[in-house]
């Protein structure tokens, strides 16, 4: 351990002695932060920078998982929130906030004629999951992407824990861009499915022919297809991805971005699916909580009347190409590439030994930390952030990935590592 995460480190054990893991998000604790060389707890976020516990500032290519586009504290969406604080939060019948929102969702999204509100993505994914059901008469479905926690996804992968095996057995995974591993599903099933759910882009970008190969698999099926844009909602495009690759979906999931960090997400679709809404149960006390709807309305009505996605897509292509050329220059393709959407790319490493692969992942987390940057491996660009924020990014790739790919060439890197070495959680994508 190092002074700098002194009070990380402290407040961990505090933290670990009333909450499991230490955080609400699996994602933003120690499984992605080495114990001993990163921050552990945020303090307080301005712009494109976050400040530890210890004060350390960073530069944050995490932003909140993708949830923070436009930047931490953005004056005109707190102003929005301010002002609605003041009129209140939660009522005893629906706020004028929740038509207003759904109206400009309804908008902007093509597949959108009707909406309903969430707090997180698992929220959403699961309400189309029970739409489709109750629409079709049916209960198998295929996924593709990572969806959430709730049972009917999760215990699709290595972290099904309490998930019933009945449960298990109704979902089924496909690979993206493999529209024959979708095909073989629909052909072995012991019954039609009900939805296919996938996410249209994460590490890849979608072939044309397998995104429209999915639709008509769908139609031919009478399968409803759902578009889980949780992530790139508002920030691939403004009328979201589904808009972007050209194929529009029965139902879709909004989240992250759609409200700049406060907790909101959507299900929206064609209305003859929508309308199982009043007869399946999703209901939820804060699903019309107005400080989120006031941050939403703002954050939309920002995007349309500013390019703020194509700023960002334009930061983000900036990053890539700089990190393209210096693994070309510095001869280091044989460890490291790119992937992704300029708005939420990838530096990946292509180690294929387990544990040297979770050495270099520990390394380039503690190292990006070290010279102020807060990044897990991926780069999502938020508005905030500047070119001169990016050529110090760039700065520090420059130091830090020669001397990774020297110290695991030479058997050093173990050494280097000033915490605990990050252990695999599960592969989600």
């Amino acid at each position: 351990m190092t002074s700098r995460y002194e009070l990380s480190e402290q407040f961990l054990d505090r933290a670990l002695a009333v909450i499991p893991l230490a955080s609400q998000t699996f994602s933003k604790s120690l499984v992605n932060y080495p114990r001993g060389a990163a921050p552990l707890f945020i303090e307080r976020g301005e712009g494109a920078y976050v400040w530890d516990v210890d004060g350390n500032r960073y530069l944050d290519c995490v932003n909140s998982l993708c949830a923070v586009t436009l930047g931490y504290c953005q004056p005109e969406i707190d102003q929005a929130v301010a002002t609605q604080m003041k009129n209140g939060v939660s009522f005893s019948l629906p706020h004028r906030l929740e038509t207003e929102v759904a109206e400009l969702l309804t908008e902007l999204i093509p597949c959108a004629e009707s909406v309903r509100f969430g707090k997180n993505g698992t929220d959403a994914t699961s309400a189309a999951i029970r739409i489709a059901r109750a629409a079709t008469g049916r209960e198998h479905i295929a996924v593709c992407g990572y969806h959430g926690w709730q049972d009917w996804y999760i215990g699709s992968t290595t972290r099904h824990l309490g998930v019933p095996q009945a449960v298990r057995d109704l979902t089924h995974k496909f690979d993206f861009n493999n529209l024959a591993s979708l095909e073989a599903i629909f052909a072995n099933a012991e019954q039609p499915l009900a939805a296919v759910i996938m996410e249209l882009m994460n590490v890849s970008y979608p072939t044309a022919e397998f995104l429209e190969g999915v639709r008509a698999l769908c139609d031919k099926h009478g399968t409803v297809l759902i578009f889980d844009e949780t992530i790139t909602g508002f920030r691939f495009d403004l009328k979201g991805a589904q808009h972007l690759f050209g194929v529009t979906p029965d139902l879709a999931t909004f989240g992250k971005g759609i409200a700049n960090g406060y907790p909101l997400s959507a299900v929206v679709g064609k209305k003859h699916y929508m309308k199982w809404m009043e007869d399946i149960f999703f209901s939820g006390t804060f699903g019309g909580e107005t400080l989120s709807l006031a941050a939403a309305k703002a954050v939309l009505t920002h995007l349309k009347q500013q390019d703020v996605i194509g700023d960002i897509r334009a930061k983000g292509e900036y990053l890539l190409n700089g990190l393209n050329s210096l693994i070309e220059s510095k001869a280091l393709g044989q460890l490291f590439g790119t992937a992704g959407h300029p708005s939420w790319s990838f530096l990946l490493t292509k180690e294929t030994n387990e544990q040297k692969y979770w050495q270099v992942k520990t390394y380039l987390v503690q190292s990006l930390a070290a010279r102020g940057f807060l990044c897990i491996g991926s780069h999502n660009i938020s508005a905030a952030m500047s070119y001169q924020d990016l050529d110090a990014l760039l700065g520090a790739y420059a130091e830090i990935l020669p001397a990774c790919q020297q110290m695991l060439a030479d058997g050093t890197l173990p050494q280097a590592l000033q915490g605990a070495t990050l252990q695999p959680l599960f592969k989600v994508r």
